[in-house]
């Protein structure tokens, strides 16, 4: 009695102490839930993939995409009481310690599937004391997961050679297949392989490899798992002898989806493949002859999804490895919508109003158009459509420099405004003078496109839309997408409303100063595209404008995406209301002075009647003649091209004066300076 209750004690205290071990020491399961990044489009189709931090390719196993067959040869070759036994099988010990008594030497194995997923997770020297740890881990794992886990362990682990580990990994490197894609012999020899991986592999030691497929397949025969035709004929097929490589489409977004995700394995992206593929050769074919870069986003409106991202068109181009889709740079023009959009929303003007358009001073700061031409007082849709300067800057004035930031900023946009002395430098930012990404500008046109409404880019298909800001009215933004359809087409584009099946594209370009990026933002009902092209050390590339290099782009872009609404009939803008007819606050009925421009400085070679003179051009709404004074001294048009020349005779300070017929004058102050 005494002697049965020193037994029941004994055993008490074992499963004790065993028990308090497996507290306090529990199984390195977070190693074994550490895989590689596989990143997919919208549909599972492979993307990029990722290595873990020791460079090792260890793609989790989905036991749903396993071919059934090869789970049950792997379990009828390495461990037929997988099902049965608690992570050791005593059978298969006492058979062991039989043949090691019998013949000297080990020669038949006893470790179960889950005693070699622990060898996997915690490498040991092969001695007996390892492998009493490794017994006693295994019944740790089988306590812990069921045995559907511990096979998907197993076949993530599982060693195939060099730094490749698991089943997915290894049926993509040496066949080009999914796991549930396997042949007689290709189940063969991923049994195979990892029974000695390094010596096995077919990439190396094609031999080798085949042989022991073979052996395997022998086993397979005996144990009535394939029949002798599929023997011979699995025989017959090679092995590969040759390593895949794992896709890296879209690397650029996968890394930055993979930064996003909230844990290792498979996430399936936003993007879809067939439209990643296609802009990107679209992006390869337009840089194929250039030594700049480029950068392209493709933005499903409605749901805000990332459907294609380039953020370079290659490794080996200048810059190749930066995504330029995340990088600040000056955005040119791009933003001049948004200005009158708000103008619009403010009820300061309407796509009718007027606007002058003539060389103007804020201050300190004085724009001017791009090709340093005027055309006096013009519509505001005729400024936006053919992109001048001076009337967006004079819009920008009214709506306000810190209400124009403030509304960006609500959106999400990180602007880089640069320090300024004072408010009117502000107003550069008109023209490009501050920092946006690529991205940021996305999400301010697809909030054009979705009624004024801004949202947050997605980039996971099971991304969930969650801020919003209304930036402008759907009003304005309405008023501002038909302004962008009319916008003059690139040269080789027909204008949608004389094609056929063709997408409405709203868009705008813009260049910054010193032609360092040029840039072309649309969209339709259905997508917003974002194109960017430049050098990414912002070296200036003279003479590349956004509507001449990044528009073609942004055209064959949209070229290449579905669902195109039908043709959109060209719609002529209605004048605006009687409250918003001029926009400034200028009378109609001023003459506008062109040139010069008050303030200015002229620079004459030659002075008196054998100089060239100055042509003096102005505009007067009324349309009644115009007569010109200097100092009070009228001037006489000349006979034959009507235009008056004005020919200073000596330097200095000049009033320059312009009177219509109803005698409405407009005055210039001007410096005339002999050229040195």
């Amino acid at each position: 009695m005494k002697l049965l209750r020193q037994v029941k004690w004994g055993f008490l205290i074992v499963m004790g102490t065993l028990l308090l071990v497996n507290i306090l020491f529990p199984p390195p399961l977070e190693r074994a839930y550490d895989t590689s990044t596989l990143v997919t489009d919208r549909d599972g189709q492979w993307l990029s993939a990722f290595t873990v931090d020791d460079g090792r390719w260890r793609l989790k196993a989905d036991m749903d995409e396993v071919d059934p067959r090869f789970v049950v040869a792997l379990i009828a070759i390495e461990d037929k009481r997988f099902y049965r036994h608690s992570g050791v099988d005593p059978l298969a010990v006492i058979r062991a310690v039989r043949s090691w008594r019998r013949q000297g030497e080990i020669v038949s194995g006893a470790s179960t599937l889950t005693m070699q997923l622990v060898r996997q997770l915690e490498p040991r020297p092969r001695t007996f004391k390892s492998k009493i740890i490794e017994s006693f881990r295994a019944v740790q794992l089988e306590l812990r997961l069921s045995k559907r886990e511990i096979l998907s362990l197993y076949l993530t682990h599982t060693p195939y050679g060099g730094n490749v580990e698991g089943i997915t990994a290894a049926t993509h490197v040496y066949f080009d297949k999914r796991p549930d894609q396997l042949t007689d012999g290709d189940i063969a020899l991923l049994i195979a392989l990892p029974q000695a991986p390094e010596n096995r592999r077919p990439d190396r030691h094609v031999e080798n490899a085949q042989k022991a497929r073979d052996m395997v397949l022998d086993k397979l025969l005996t144990a009535n798992l394939i029949t002798e035709r599929q023997l011979s004929e699995a025989k017959e097929d090679g092995v590969p002898s040759m390593r895949k490589t794992f896709p890296q489409q879209g690397w650029l977004a996968a890394h930055k989806i993979k930064s996003k995700a909230q844990k290792s394995g498979r996430v399936v992206s936003s993007l879809d493949a067939e439209f990643q593929q296609e802009v990107q050769r679209l992006a390869a074919q337009f840089t194929e002859n250039l030594d700049s870069n480029v950068a392209v986003m493709v933005i499903e409106n409605e749901t805000m999804k990332v459907r294609a991202h380039i953020g370079s068109a290659g490794r080996d181009r200048p810059g190749g490895w930066i995504d330029m889709t995340n990088s600040i740079r000056s955005p040119g023009s791009t933003l001049k919508p948004f200005i009158y959009g708000f103008a619009f929303d403010d009820g300061l003007s309407a796509p009718g109003s007027f606007i002058l358009d003539a060389p103007t001073r804020f201050g300190s700061y004085q724009p001017e158009n791009f090709n340093r031409r005027y055309h006096g007082d013009v519509r505001v849709y005729e400024a936006l459509a053919h992109s001048l300067n001076v009337p967006a800057v004079l819009a920008l004035d009214k709506v306000g420099t810190k209400r124009f930031e403030a509304a960006l900023q609500l959106t999400g946009s990180n602007l880089v405004v640069p320090n300024r002395g004072n408010g009117e430098a502000g107003l550069a930012i008109a023209l490009g003078g501050l920092g946006l990404k690529p991205q940021d500008l996305a999400v301010l046109y697809a909030a054009l496109a979705n009624g004024g409404k801004a949202r947050d880019l997605l980039w996971l298909e099971d991304g969930q839309l969650e801020n919003s800001y209304q930036m402008l009215s759907a009003d304005s933004a309405e008023k501002i997408t038909k302004i962008l359809r009319q916008a003059p087409t690139p040269d080789g584009h027909v204008p949608h409303w004389l094609a056929q099946n063709a997408h409405a594209i709203a868009y705008k370009t813009g260049t910054s100063y010193g032609f360092r990026d040029a840039w072309a933002a649309g969209y339709t009902d259905k997508w917003t595209v974002i194109v960017w092209t430049g050098r990414p050390d912002g070296s200036t590339r003279v003479g590349k404008t956004g509507r001449g290099v990044a528009a073609p782009l942004l055209f064959d872009v949209f070229a290449s995406l579905p669902d195109t609404k039908g043709n959109i009939s060209f719609e002529r803008m209605a004048e605006a209301p009687r409250g918003v007819k001029a926009f400034g606050g200028k009378p109609d009925t001023m003459p506008v002075l062109l040139f010069p421009p008050d303030g200015a400085e002229l620079a004459v070679e030659t002075f008196g009647a054998d100089g060239h003179g100055l042509t003096l051009t102005a505009r007067s709404p009324e349309r009644s003649k115009l007569a010109w004074y200097v100092d009070g001294r009228k001037l006489s048009p000349r006979i034959l091209s009507g235009q008056t020349v004005w020919q200073p005779e000596k330097p200095g300070f000049y009033k320059i004066s312009v009177v219509d017929g109803q005698g409405a004058t407009t005055n210039s102050n001007v410096r005339v300076m002999a050229v040195q």
